[in-house]
Parts: C-alpha cells; structure tokens; sequence
C-alpha cells in the first residue's frame, strides 16, 4: 500500500466498504468545528479540576503527615513523663484511640476532597454533553429543511 494512501480504494476492502458508504454531508462545518473547540475546552477544563483536586489532595495529606509527626513527638513526650505503669497504659490508651479518631477523620476528609474534584470534574463533563446532544439534533435539523 503506497503511503500516504490516494484514494479509499488503497485500503482494500476496507476502504471500498467505506467509498460505498452514502454518508450525509454536514450541513454546517463551522458549527461542527465550533462544537469540537468546545469539547476540547470542556475536557482541558475538566482535566484543570480534577489536577487541582489532586494537589489539595496531596497539600493535605502532607499537612496531616507533618501534623501526625508533631502528634508523635507530643506523645512520646508525655508518656515518658508517666511513671506508674498503670497510669502509662492508661495514656496509652488514650492516646491510641485519639490516634484512631483522628486518621478516621483525615481519610474522611481526604475522600470527600477527592470525591468533590471528582464530581465537579463530571459535572463540567455532563453539561458538555448535554450541549453536544442539543448541537447535533441542531445540526440534524436544519440538514432535514
């Protein structure tokens, strides 16, 4: 096959199942051009939420590490000053449950952060597509008048 192919005949059968096709013409090539830009503006602007989400993932996540760091440090600190092994273990228990209930809150922080950047991402993504179905049935429209 010559590249670049001349002609749908270069394509073989492919290419003559393709040139036997009655395909209707577009009726309005700027709005079809116009609706394309769109498109891509849509999904750049969807790819922009979804980036920006996943950096205020990261910003938090990194703001709970060092928190949970400077938590550490409190805590060893505080149960070095405890002598009696009951009121140790008593400590202890404290702060493991304070420790639980914060990092339960964090990764429901973290997910709704997440689910968020998502859904705004999808909702861009949505009314695109409403108006891409509305153009067509435009575009359908005026080819039948």
């Amino acid at each position: 096959m010559a590249y670049p192919p001349k002609s749908m005949a270069d394509f073989g059968d492919f290419g003559k199942l393709f040139a036997d096709m009655k395909l209707p013409a577009v009726p309005n090539m700027e709005a079809l051009i116009t609706a394309s830009r769109r498109n891509m503006e849509t999904l750049t602007a969807a790819n922009k939420v979804a980036l920006e989400g996943a950096q205020a993932v990261a910003r938090r996540h990194m703001e709970i590490m060092q928190q949970s760091m400077a938590e550490l440090t409190d805590a060893v600190r505080a149960m070095s000053s405890v002598e009696a092994p009951q009121a140790k273990a008593a400590k202890q228990a404290e702060l493991l449950k304070q420790a639980y209930e914060r990092a339960v809150s964090n990764m429901k922080e973290i997910g709704d952060l997440i689910q968020h950047s998502n859904a705004e991402a999808v909702k861009l993504l949505n009314a695109r597509f409403v108006e891409a179905m509305d153009e067509v049935k435009a575009l359908a429209e005026q080819s039948k008048g």
